[in-house]
């Protein structure tokens, strides 16, 4: 427990950070704002870039793993998503729904927790479940642009869906990534360190703006969030653990490496999409900070009884 207490205390300290910067007023009213554009147009792209950039295809397929955690968050993502569509009828906040109850925080959490857990050989399921939830992220794009453009006729819908993905930092830059890694080129070492400079802004300064933003009156119904935290916290790791234990019967490995993955706290990428589309952000927030604090707990249970501990 101690390792995961490790990790997940710098998340929360960050987000504590931003709410009593924000609840003394060391941080104006703007803050939260103008962090959100800081991190949306230029560290979490660069962050996304950095990542896929230094990644390969060929040392990450792994067909069993790569079944099991994407169809944990598909059925959790779809799970959630045909709720908030049942009471709300909006399919922007369906959309925002299921990624807010599927999103690991593989890349800032998952990674260092892995490798604490598995050795080295927990990094590569690491890597590949971080970029099963970018494509789950762009998949939350789409939609929501679907959602936002429901009024208009289907071929203005496709034109304007395309001219916004075409023009959207979060998924231009993992594409962009990708495809330098294909080139096989090495990052001229100013300009690699420029992306690295920006890539360690993303997280802090993602958390910090959710602590700001839980400042504010709250006018969403708390059991949303509570609703969305125990599909993240105990659905989704549980169904990773019947798929890749019992039905696929995967190496010992990679089965721990699922239900940890699955069991991870939402990370800051739906806020930060909520932010791009200036959507209301204060939901997702609350189930960054619950699944955060409540994953000391989850995800030491899930260990010790994995006995990856």
């Amino acid at each position: 427990m101690l390792y995961v207490f490790n990790v997940v205390l710098p998340v929360f300290a960050l987000i504590l950070v931003g709410y009593l910067c924000g609840r003394t007023g060391k941080l104006g009213e703007n803050a939260s704002v103008e962090l959100n554009r800081f991190v949306v147009w230029l560290a979490l792209p660069a962050q996304l870039f950095n990542f896929c950039a230094n990644s390969t295809w060929q040392s990450l397929w792994q067909p069993g793993f790569i079944l099991a955690f994407t169809v944990s968050c598909l059925a959790v993502y779809c799970l959630m998503f045909f709720l908030s569509w049942y009471r709300q009828r909006d399919l922007s906040l369906a959309s925002f729904a299921g990624l807010s109850a599927s999103y690991s925080n593989t890349g800032y959490m998952g990674i260092p927790l892995c490798i604490l857990a598995l050795g080295q050989d927990g990094f590569a399921p690491a890597v590949i479940s971080t970029l099963i939830v970018i494509a789950l992220f762009g998949l939350t794009t789409v939609l929501v642009e679907v959602g936002t453009q429901s009024h208009k006729q289907v071929h203005q819908i496709a034109w304007h869906v395309i001219k916004s993905l075409g023009s959207n930092p979060l998924l231009i830059a993992p594409i962009a990534g990708f495809f330098w890694s294909s080139t096989q080129l090495s990052l001229f070492d100013p300009v690699q360190q420029f992306i690295s400079f920006l890539s360690a802004a993303a997280s802090p300064c993602a958390l910090v703006s959710i602590g700001l933003f839980l400042i504010q009156k709250q006018h969403t119904k708390v059991r949303d969030a509570w609703s969305l935290s125990f599909a993240k916290l105990i659905i989704q790791p549980i169904m990773a653990w019947v798929i890749a234990g019992p039905i696929l019967e995967l190496p010992d490995l990679w089965v721990k490496a699922a239900v940890i993955l699955s069991a991870l706290p939402t990370g800051t990428g739906p806020f930060m999409l909520a932010q791009y589309y200036s959507a209301d952000g204060r939901t997702i927030s609350r189930v960054v900070l619950l699944t955060t604090v409540g994953s000391l707990l989850t995800l030491s249970l899930f260990l010790w009884w994995n006995g990856a501990v």
